[in-house]
């Protein structure tokens, strides 16, 4: 494939699982040699106290390809917090672009050429939980990583999709609101 991917951004939310299980990735894909590549570099030399910056990782030595890199949406205070975004979702994020590699969202031949940005939503109470079940958080956030590669890389949803149903779309927490939940 010759066709550059200069920069395709996504998101995605997977739920259904546990309390504080849910996972929403927001992603940007793009060429190293170009503005995501910029955007990669600068991010994991520059990191911030709370939200650190690290590669996706299969385990303590193996990265994944394209090469990823994740930052918390969530400022990281808590040794445990750290653990479990450090641990299990950044090994499910690791899997989830592999998953996206193998099911053809990303050209296996473009692997060394990409980056993804993957900002991480790991819901807070996770520290709280002493019964976390750590398989379907793993779970949960491969999915929601493989997912969002999958639309970025098909440009979903589609302008004509987003007209066709703008009215038909409300968002969760303004519905809420509207009904007096929040």
């Amino acid at each position: 494939m010759s066709d550059r991917i200069v920069m395709r951004v996504a998101e995605s939310l997977v739920a259904g699982g546990p309390p504080g299980t849910a996972a929403e990735p927001e992603i940007v894909i793009g060429e190293l040699d170009g503005p995501v590549g910029t955007a990669f570099a600068t991010l994991l030399g520059d990191q911030v106290k709370g939200h650190s910056r690290v590669l996706a990782i299969m385990n303590t030595d193996i990265m994944v390809k394209p090469a990823t890199i994740m930052v918390s949406k969530v400022t990281v205070k808590d040794t445990k917090y750290t653990n479990i975004l450090m641990g299990t979702v950044q090994g499910a994020i690791a899997n989830g672009v592999l998953d996206a590699v193998r099911n053809g969202d990303i050209p296996k031949e473009k692997a060394n050429d990409l980056g993804i940005i993957v900002s991480v939503w790991l819901n807070p109470s996770v520290i709280d939980d002493n019964n976390l079940d750590h398989k379907i958080l793993f779970d949960i956030h491969r999915k929601a990583t493989s997912q969002a590669i999958h639309k970025a890389m098909k440009n979903e949803p589609s302008i004509d999709w987003l007209l066709d149903n703008q009215e038909k779309i409300v968002h969760k927490y303004f519905q809420m609101g509207i009904d007096g939940k929040i």
